[in-house]
This record gives C-alpha cells, structure tokens and sequence, in this order.
C-alpha cells in the first residue's frame, strides 16, 4: 500500500485508460474537504488542456481549474497565493472556490468565477504538482512528453506572433522545475498515443 496525505492507496487498481482513470480517481479518498483534488502537470505544450477535458468528461463533467487563468505576465509562477485562498481554502470548509481569471490580452483579471466543490476537481497546468499544492491532492498525473518536443508543438499552436513570449516562458519553466520539480512525485503518467490515452503507474518520491 502507498500512503498520500494518511490515506492508503491500492497500487494494483492503477488504470491504463482515461476511463478506468476516471472510476479510479473518483474512488479515492477525498483530499481537500469533500473534493478530490487531481493536478495535471507537464510542460508546456505536453496536451494537459486537452487531456483534462477528456478525463472531466469521462468523470461526469468534472469542473477544471486551468492555472493560466490564475498566473499573469508578470507572475508566470507566483499564482499560490490565489490558488489557496481562492480555491484550497474554501474547499477545506466544504464550499465552492472562488477566482477571477486573468485575461491575457487585456492584461487584467476578469469577473468572478465560482468553482464547484465536486467530488472530483481537476487543476491543469504547470506547476499544477508543486510542492506548496501537493499536500492537498489526492492524485497527481504527469503528461509525459519532454520539455523539447512539449514546447515545438506549443510554439507550433501559438503561431510566430508569441515568440519573444515563449523564450520568456521556457527560461521560466526551467527555473521553477529545477527547483520545484513535480515528476518525481507524480503517481501516473499519462501518453498520447494514436488513438486515446495510456496511464501508466510509476514508483514516486514522498515530500
């Protein structure tokens, strides 16, 4: 048995598709309040929006917290602070998390978003396993794709437009994971094939 957070977990029930994930991660323990938090992390570019919104949908409609809507320009990676008294601490009494998004081409936050305490909420993005985050997750999944190809296929979708961006936000990356890695630590991994998702279990380090 792998113990996360006090609570045990069954290492023989690790999925191999999105939809055995699905039954899998609604049948853990809740990890912040009522919620079973799951973080999507990888680098940029790895296909963490797409594939949180296929695992929300085989979930039922799971809500998903996409972290670029809580980091700025000026604040790639210092989006904590709104993650917790927005989203983690109103979870933990058992209420909805609230947070406005940042629009980036307007370069401000917009109105007020509420964010259901579902039994199961998705939090995609990267960083999304860091160390300040991972004490509140039931589980932590890891887009796995290296850094080099996750940031062609990036800058392929972003078009030339944002380049000077991307160099800003590579430099950045690298910083943080070197500091603040999340792959050690994450339970699964998860690989785009041809067709569909494989889920992979792979041994973790403990905080």
């Amino acid at each position: 048995m792998n113990e996360r957070n006090g609570r045990a977990t069954d290492p023989a029930r690790h999925p191999a598709g999105v939809e055995d994930l699905a039954r899998y991660l609604a049948a853990l323990p809740p990890s912040a309040g009522p919620v079973r938090l799951v973080a999507v992390d990888g680098h940029a570019g790895s296909g963490k929006t797409t594939f949180a919104g296929r695992l929300a949908r085989a979930l039922g409609g799971a809500p998903v917290l996409h972290l670029d809507d809580l980091a700025t320009h000026e604040e790639l990676f210092e989006w904590t602070g709104r993650l917790r008294t927005g989203v983690l601490e109103p979870f933990l009494q058992g209420e909805n998390g609230r947070y406005r998004a940042y629009d980036w081409v307007a370069r401000r936050f917009g109105p007020e978003r509420e964010l259901p305490a579902a039994p199961v909420v998705l939090v995609e993005g990267v960083g999304a396993g860091r160390r300040d985050v991972r004490p509140y997750l039931a589980c932590l999944l890891w887009m796995e794709l290296p850094h080099e190809d996750s940031w062609a296929r990036g800058q392929l979708r972003d078009g030339p437009g944002l380049t000077e961006f991307w160099d800003g936000w590579k430099r950045a990356e690298q910083a943080h994971f070197l500091t603040d890695p999340t792959r050690p630590f994450a339970e699964l991994l998860v690989l785009q094939r041809k067709e569909g998702y494989e889920v992979l279990e792979m041994p973790r380090k403990t905080d």
